[in-house]
């Protein structure tokens, strides 16, 4: 009607089937009193489900020509569409200057959701939760279990951070165009009996990152290949009483994070930088 067409390029894949729709928003937990941060409203199935539930809904899309035809067609009278790139939004001041509980609801192209998620890691104090649609062997890496084939920094991260729950695995069906790989919607609780700053948790990501690029090798030299200097690493591994020939993914998150925090490892980070910096690494 409006001359729209899917962009395989951006990876749009649209959800077509109202009664999923629902049960999406169900499985959100979005309450009545509460306000919906919608990420990808595409067609605005999604958006309307949420609008019969929520108090109010900012949905947010990237592509004008959805944006036109959505102002057309007209949407319920709590919602209020945006055109706007969601990888580039501050979801925790934006979470403070809207009513109520926030959660946010993603289904957006699967090349978004990851660097998505992480921003959302940051925003969790602001947040009651989010849900966000991805590929089912991402969904698997979220809550892999420590040793798991799956296991690795986004495992890790998660774990410390959030209570992550599988709602539910959509059929490529579900969608249009019909996607070449299966999708999991998955919930996300921020955890409070965890206290980690944006300090800690750049520091221990950068850790995740040095060691699970080399996951086959011992955690020992995989730091060491990452640019740590190893008689940091030996000293902090020796004071978090871990043994040197674990590889990453036997080291269970509670124990990266106590890792990580180890003064030893600490400077090893600054040097590993400086290594990385002459390098020419971000």
């Amino acid at each position: 009607r409006y001359g729209l067409a899917p962009h395989r390029d951006r990876g749009q894949n649209f959800l077509v089937e109202p009664a999923v729709a629902q049960r999406l928003v169900e499985l959100s937990g979005v309450g009545a009193e509460e306000t919906a941060i919608e990420v990808g409203a595409g067609f605005g199935m999604l958006t309307r489900a949420l609008a019969a539930r929520a108090r109010r809904v900012l949905a947010i899309e990237v592509d004008a020509g959805l944006v036109r035809a959505l102002r057309a067609e007209g949407l319920p009278p709590n919602v209020t569409l945006e055109h706007a790139d969601a990888r580039k939004i501050d979801f925790a001041a934006r979470a403070e200057a809207l009513p109520g509980p926030v959660r946010v609801v993603a289904n957006l192209p699967y090349s978004v959701a990851t660097p998505l998620l992480r921003n959302l890691l940051d925003a969790r104090g602001s947040l009651a939760g989010w849900s966000v649609m991805v590929q089912k062997e991402v969904a698997a890496r979220l809550n892999a279990p420590t040793g798991g084939a799956s296991y690795g920094s986004l495992s890790v991260l998660h774990s410390l951070l959030v209570t992550v729950r599988r709602g539910l695995d959509l059929r490529p069906g579900c969608f249009f165009p019909v996607p070449a790989v299966s999708s999991s919607f998955v919930c996300f609780e921020p955890r409070t009996d965890v206290e980690i700053s944006a300090s800690e948790l750049n520091h221990l990501e950068r850790l995740l990152r040095g060691a699970f690029r080399r996951r086959r090798k011992t955690v020992w030299n995989a730091l060491r290949g990452a640019g740590f200097p190893e008689e940091g690493v030996r000293a902090a591994l020796a004071a978090a009483g871990l043994e040197q020939r674990l590889r990453p993914q036997q080291i269970p998150p509670e124990a990266w994070l106590e890792f990580s925090r180890r003064p030893e490892i600490g400077n090893a980070a600054r040097s590993a930088e400086e290594h990385d910096r002459e390098k020419g690494q971000p």
